[in-house]
């Protein structure tokens, strides 16, 4: 049955480090070496073993697609620990209805398998709390606007020094250098500026978003391929990564051979309501 979050306040939190218990969500992680060793040596054919058993990621993300790439980051075996903001936790909590019991169906369809904590990351004590999740984890995945983190000494060379095996996964609007990099990253603005809002809709009429929010699900797969791959590198090379993921690059990513024709033909793409502009003829 899958595991829904629940939130521990950061105090208990706090009161459990200073006793010197751990709880089995952040007990001193092994490394992804010795996992396979294990599962290759006790693993028999045909036992049902999920691909990443062992593996522990820090979830600093919220809405969308980044708890989307973690989620399934979780359903593939790993351990996920949530990270929310104490009181109102991930804002999806509270978008509905409908409601399953105090929580939206919304955030109840990308949280699955995953244990929660509520840390003020804006308290040093915080900050000092996800460093140390960051040393027992694998996987850290943030969507911050570039920069906050490290304001927060949480960063990517921040963290690098406390846990230089992990593998840092950023996702963000525009990427986390360039022009348009401190501008906050929704799903709808990332589909016009794109290019893909322009190619959705009726024939002859305006421009149509998606009925559910395809950029962001793109990037959260983006992401978590990514991370699939970092991993893999990780146990080649025993040092972690900084992944860069956005919503602009993957959907412009996404337009395929539509973003291909004017790239190499100069050929302008339009809405073609249900049709396919390649195979339109015979289709209604």
């Amino acid at each position: 049955m899958s595991k829904i979050p629940t939130r521990v306040k950061c105090g208990a939190f706090v009161r459990l480090l200073a006793s010197g218990i751990q709880p089995c969500m952040f007990r001193q992680h092994q490394s992804i070496r010795t996992n396979l060793r294990r599962l290759l040596s006790n693993t028999q054919p045909g036992e049902n073993v999920r691909p990443l058993e062992g593996v522990k990621v820090l979830d600093l993300t919220r809405v969308l697609a980044g708890p989307f790439a973690t989620m399934i980051l979780g359903d593939l075996g790993a351990e996920i620990i949530k990270v929310e903001r104490p009181g109102a936790g991930d804002d999806t909590r509270s978008w509905g209805p409908p409601f399953v019991g105090d929580e939206s169906a919304y955030f109840l369809s990308v949280n699955r398998n995953k244990k929660s904590v509520a840390v003020n990351l804006k308290d040093p004590r915080g900050a000092k709390i996800i460093l140390e999740l960051a040393g027992m984890c694998d996987v850290l995945v943030e969507n911050y606007l570039p920069g906050k983190l490290d304001q927060m000494g949480l960063g990517y060379d921040d963290v690098h020094k406390a846990a230089p095996r992990l593998v840092y996964c950023s996702i963000s609007g525009y990427g986390q250098t360039g022009p348009l990099s401190q501008r906050p990253g929704y799903d709808s603005i990332a589909s016009a500026v794109s290019g893909m809002m322009h190619i959705t809709g009726p024939e002859d009429g305006d421009p149509v978003r998606p009925g559910v929010a395809m950029t962001d699900l793109a990037t959260g797969l983006y992401a978590h391929g990514a991370i699939m791959a970092a991993l893999l590198q990780c146990h080649r090379t025993g040092r972690g990564v900084h992944i860069d993921c956005n919503l602009l690059s993957t959907q412009v990513a996404c337009l395929t051979h539509i973003a291909a024709n004017y790239l190499n033909a100069g050929k302008e793409a339009r809405r073609w309501g249900t049709a396919h502009e390649s195979i339109r003829d015979g289709v209604s």
